[in-house]
């Protein structure tokens, strides 16, 4: 079930800070009120000190990374998918800060919060965040996962996330993946056709995170149907160019931007998909008695008038020759 920010700020802080909060309420009204020291019992176990920093606007790029286990895809990260942390962080400022952890070389890691560490770079705003010092790879990836839990995954991340566990060995198969992750085997082999996509053909999208099974489906048939030349010189005009795809379009909104993009690709690969020569022949050998067809190696004969003893010739005729 998807939580609020807030929410999620109130389960990430319900440890203590300065004025020994308790309760979700009291660690919500601390990480608004961005208070500079935290506590936090990561995953219920060991104890953390966060100390809020301000990062400068021109400095968000240089002295942050995003936790490399981090299910989502940064790369889908741009205006249209995250229009909703845009709206508010130019009106607002940031609301809450991230969390993370610093690493030996000085540079802080984002475990969460990644969507507002993008945002804070496309709109030159000033990054928060809450960093901690000693955290484990275990306990990084226990804060990233429930970040997560915010904003959904798109298909692909998901469909990662399900390869990651049939690698492992966790899932023996769509139907144990469907239960670990709580969800219907059509949804775990869409996303599994998702995570089975070029990166490059993704990212032609305003906002992956918006693309439907059907799009999915659709398209994951659409690129395998190409012979590995075709599949090659589509990536190649996907790249073609400075930007993206939807970079290109003069449409508004994600909606007609994605309709756009899906009408663009749908006709490259009419044009890189391979012609068929056709190798049917049809003939009437007896001009209303047989007629037959030949495609390729397949002999298709149509007989009318024809009486019980013709036809057990035939088949005899056919048997002995083919069998």
């Amino acid at each position: 079930m998807a939580i609020k920010t807030s929410d999620l700020n109130a389960r990430l802080f319900g440890k203590a800070n300065k004025r020994h909060v308790s309760t979700p309420q009291e660690a919500q009204q601390a990480a608004k009120e961005q208070a500079q020291i935290i506590e936090l019992a990561v995953a219920g176990e060991k104890t953390v000190q966060f100390e809020l920093v301000r990062i400068p606007a021109d400095a968000v790029s240089e002295r942050t990374v995003v936790f490399a286990e981090n299910a989502r895809e940064q790369s889908f990260l741009n205006e249209h998918a995250l229009s909703d942390v845009l709206v508010t962080l130019k009106e607002r400022g940031q609301q809450y800060p991230a969390v993370g952890r610093k690493l030996e070389n000085g540079t802080i890691e984002v475990l969460d919060g990644s969507r507002r560490r993008m945002s804070c770079i496309l709109a030159n705003q000033e990054f928060l965040i809450y960093v901690g010092k000693d955290i484990s790879k275990e306990h990084a990836k226990f804060l990233s996962d429930v970040a997560n839990a915010h904003k959904p995954l798109s298909l692909y991340e998901k469909g990662k996330e399900m390869l990651a566990k049939l690698e492992s060995g966790d899932a023996e198969d769509q139907k144990a993946l469907a239960k670990i992750f709580q969800c219907s085997e059509a949804l775990v082999s869409g996303a599994l056709k998702a995570a089975d996509l070029p990166l490059e053909l993704l990212q032609a999208y305003p906002s992956v995170a918006e693309l439907g099974r059907p799009t999915i489906v659709k398209l994951h048939k659409q690129y395998y149907q190409l012979e590995p030349s075709g599949q090659k010189k589509l990536l190649e005009k996907c790249r073609l160019g400075d930007g993206f795809i939807w970079q290109k379009s003069q449409s508004q909104g994600v909606a007609r931007i994605t309709k756009e993009v899906t009408e663009t690709i749908e006709t490259w690969i009419s044009e890189l998909a391979p012609n068929p020569k056709s190798n049917t022949m049809k003939k009437e050998l007896i001009k209303g008695r047989v007629a037959y067809t030949r495609k390729g190696s397949n002999l298709t004969l149509n007989l009318k008038k024809v009486d019980e003893q013709f036809t057990q010739e035939l088949f005899d005729f056919i048997s002995s020759r083919l069998s």
